[in-house]
């Protein structure tokens, strides 16, 4: 049976709602929503409210992608929900494989071309929110990327959290799974600010040159492979959309221009992938 070039049914997607469905600013659910645009795949938007967001997953029947420090459970979201293959994704990587795999012929292209992704950040600190282990021999340069990209702004949320645009109806409950994770009194302990403030914006743009210079392999620009767009582009996007979002305009200003415009550059060219369905 050839395989189909795109799927008949529309596909359910669950993000986390914000204050608006133009301010979804949760970095892996962007990853998966760049990759269905990018493979052409018709799917609606589902959102829900972090404090629902383990009522939801396990009423999918979906098991919690990762575990905190202490071993409990982590339910976090993106799920994919395909009617056409009956199937249930329910972690970014893992939906991205996916497409590629029921759907190669869809969109623009292969997500997953081979590419050598030399690109390491070990934090000093360990990072409050669990990152996604895993061992993908097939496309192992991509999760060992993906989780290196994640490390570096992980340790750097902390400059957006302040600023997160939370449902207004549920505000006071996010805030509190929030200060829960950090282990902090109150929501103010979030806030960065003056010469503190700075500093670590400083340190998170060399932290980011080494993940530049992988945008200058192909002069062409503006992705990794040139005018190719790939899925480590879309990993590396996924965090610039919540930055775009949570950070002071001007300070989003700055990270555009940080490395002579690299991140600025591939955000604006993956912009076609980015509706918000």
């Amino acid at each position: 049976m050839a395989t189909p070039s795109k799927p008949s049914e529309a596909m359910s997607f669950y993000d986390i709602a914000m204050n608006q469905p133009s301010n979804c600013c949760a970095p892996n659910p962007w990853k998966s929503r760049l990759a269905l645009n990018f493979k052409n795949i018709d799917y609606s938007t589902i959102w829900v409210s972090m404090p629902d967001i383990t009522r939801v997953r396990r009423g999918l029947d979906m098991d919690a992608s990762r575990k905190f420090g202490d071993g409990t459970d982590f339910y976090t979201l993106p799920v994919l929900v395909d009617p056409n293959t009956n199937s249930k994704i329910g972690d970014s990587f893992d939906i991205a494989i996916y497409l590629q795999a029921k759907y190669p012929n869809s969109g623009a292209g292969d997500l997953f071309p081979p590419q050598k992704l030399d690109y390491v950040f070990n934090p000093e600190n360990p990072l409050l929110v669990p990152l996604s282990e895993r061992k993908d021999s097939e496309y192992e340069e991509y999760s060992k990327f993906n989780t290196n990209v994640d490390a570096v702004f992980t340790n750097y949320i902390g400059l957006g959290t302040y600023n997160f645009p939370f449902d207004p109806a549920h505000a006071e409950a996010c805030k509190n799974i929030f200060i829960q994770r950090a282990g902090v009194k109150s929501w103010d302990d979030f806030e960065i600010k003056g010469e503190v403030r700075e500093k670590m914006k400083e340190s998170f743009r060399v932290a980011l040159g080494d993940l530049s210079k992988l945008f200058l392999k192909d002069p062409s620009g503006p992705f990794i492979l040139g005018e190719q767009a790939c899925y480590a582009d879309l990993i590396v996007d996924g965090w610039l959309r919540m930055l775009r979002v949570t950070l002071p305009a001007n300070e989003w200003e700055e990270v555009k221009g940080w490395h002579g415009g690299i991140f600025g550059r591939l955000h604006d060219g993956l912009e076609k992938y980015a509706e918000v369905k």
